[in-house]
């Protein structure tokens, strides 16, 4: 097979030095343009005519592939030259990569052949997960160790995929609508259980069989806990139909534990005896505690999730935390608590690195539930991430290698490749061409048509997340526009004919973009200022 590519000048010579290194036919030709997404199919028409006329009527050409960056489509020219031709990648120096794979991979005439690569690899991800969740013989199988347990409907244990646990904290002293959103918004981003979180110090028993009643139908066959070592809130929990008790400790197991074999329902158990102010700390005192009761609820034949205590960087030690989990899995089979939460809230970084870091560890030390809660704006999102991570573990734990090329990622902020020109120096232009300096000009002008309140409105469903546009005129409101892309609203904004001056229509666009970041990632958008900067310059 002969293989024709057409790339520009800028990605030339990386694109015939990978070509040359191939075992594959490939003529690689340099297009008339700089840059190779500034091609269309009828000036690749006109080019491949006019220096591979022979070749083209010969046959001696298989396949051609284009620019992945490319708008149009490749239609035209498979039709004009009556060759079949795709799409490349997006960047030149992947055209190996598509070069090793053109036997296996279904190249399309509008979607870059990268894309297609990674849409391939995330299909296999998501299949091989579910066929494992749907096999209800191997769960049957996977549920006789004692490393696995039901609660509720949903398998939780060192087998399966670890489970997501979103606590909506101080449940009871929310209005029934509140409750009933934060269980939707952690449903939707991937949680498996919903974690009713009572308020410590206080007996808010009386409310609990009405939030469960609230919350059951809206979790489904999701499974439902409730997060207090009060023994009356417990109680009318697990009287009400709860999944499971979040926590049970040395303190509170002679009144609990008779509840929980009755109603078969099992319980996290702490290291802990909150009654007489008892918290252990070393590693040894950790596991110590924790076996001591994991055997008393083995004999009362109660199922118990262990929770170790995940501390805090700095605080105790998340180390011997850490080592304590190691510890008692070494002596001890039953499934394992890992609170992320007591982490990423208490450390003023982006939680995403953090939760997939966790989640690497949790795995490893053969932990069942990833719980937090999401009460702060650092780790917003946090449910939706270890979602993700949570399955990109079991991914790498079922193929036996480290957490990359899986076909799912949590690669949200930066690229997964290296940057090229990260040594480059940018007083150099890639053309040749004048250089100017930019300056911002210091005379403002109000566009006569009117100016613009931008908003982001964000939703349960991010899916359902949009923009909002208003139009004023001489401070009066007189037009809104929504939309959840960008280009929709400005190409209403130019459809309406409200924006008249070049600099204003920079502006929203500008601002637009921002917007439309702001509202993928979840963050706040203020018209006017910005969106992400430097926490700190260190020269």
């Amino acid at each position: 097979m002969t293989i024709l590519i057409v790339t520009g000048n800028l990605a030339y010579s990386s694109v015939e030095k990978i070509a040359s290194e191939s075992d594959r036919e490939v003529i690689v030709h340099l297009a008339d343009s700089q840059i190779a997404a500034f091609l269309t199919p009828r000036m690749i028409i006109k080019e491949l005519k006019n220096n591979y006329e022979e070749e083209l009527n010969n046959g001696s050409i298989d396949l051609i592939i284009t620019p992945g960056l490319m708008r149009k489509s490749t239609d035209e020219i498979s039709e004009s030259l009556n060759i079949p031709t795709f799409k490349g990648p997006t960047d030149g120096a992947d055209i190996g990569m598509v070069l090793d794979l053109i036997d296996d991979l279904k190249l399309s005439t509008s979607k870059p052949a990268d894309k297609l690569i990674e849409e391939e690899k995330r299909k296999k991800a998501i299949k091989l997960i579910n066929e494992f969740e749907s096999d209800i013989q191997n769960r049957k199988k996977l549920l006789e160790k004692p490393n696995n347990i039901l609660v509720g409907n949903l398998t939780v244990g060192e087998d399966f995929p670890m489970r997501i646990l979103a606590e909506i904290a101080n449940a009871p002293i929310l209005t029934k609508e509140e409750l009933i959103r934060k269980c939707e918004y952690f449903l939707i981003n991937g949680a498996d259980m919903i974690d009713i979180g009572m308020v410590a110090g206080e007996d808010f028993s009386d409310k609990i069989p009405d939030m469960i009643t609230t919350l059951r139908p809206i979790v489904g066959n999701k499974a439902l806990s409730i997060d207090t070592l009060n023994p009356k809130e417990i109680s009318v929990a697990i009287e009400n139909g709860i999944d499971l008790v979040l926590s049970i400790d040395l303190g509170n197991y002679k009144e609990v534990l008779p509840l929980l074999k009755k109603y078969n329902v099992p319980a996290v158990a702490l290291p802990t005896n909150f009654s007489e102010e008892k918290v252990p700390h070393t590693v040894d005192e950790r596991v110590n505690s924790m076996i001591e009761l994991a055997k008393i609820c083995i004999d009362a034949d109660v199922q118990i999730i262990a929770d170790l205590i995940l501390d805090p960087v700095n605080s105790s030690s998340i180390v011997d935390s850490i080592l304590a989990c190691r510890k008692y899995h070494e002596k001890m089979k039953e499934p394992m608590f890992f609170g992320v939460g007591n982490v990423n809230e208490l450390m003023d970084t982006d939680s995403v690195g953090v939760n997939a870091l966790l989640s690497g560890i949790a795995m490893e030390l053969g932990a069942s539930i990833l719980f937090t809660p999401e009460e702060s704006g650092k780790t917003l999102g946090s449910v939706y991430e270890l979602a993700i991570s949570s399955k990109m573990m079991f991914l790498a734990k079922q193929r036996g290698s480290i957490p990359k090329d899986l076909g799912i990622n949590l690669i949200l902020y930066k690229d997964k490749k290296k940057r090229k020109d990260i040594y480059e120096d940018y007083e150099n232009s890639d053309f040749d061409v004048p250089l100017e300096k930019a300056t911002e000009s210091v005379r403002f002008i109000l566009d006569p048509a009117g100016s613009f309140k931008i908003r982001v409105e964000h939703a349960i469903d991010p899916r359902n997340s949009k923009i909002i546009v208003t139009h004023f005129k001489k401070t009066i409101p007189d037009l809104t526009i929504e939309g959840r892309y960008v280009k929709e609203i400005y190409d209403e904004l130019v459809r309406q004919g409200i924006v008249t001056r070049l600099e204003h229509a920079a502006y929203l666009g500008s601002e637009l973009q921002k917007a439309e970041i702001a509202m993928i990632t979840g963050k706040e958008y203020v018209q006017d200022f910005d969106l992400f900067k430097r926490s700190l310059d260190l020269n």
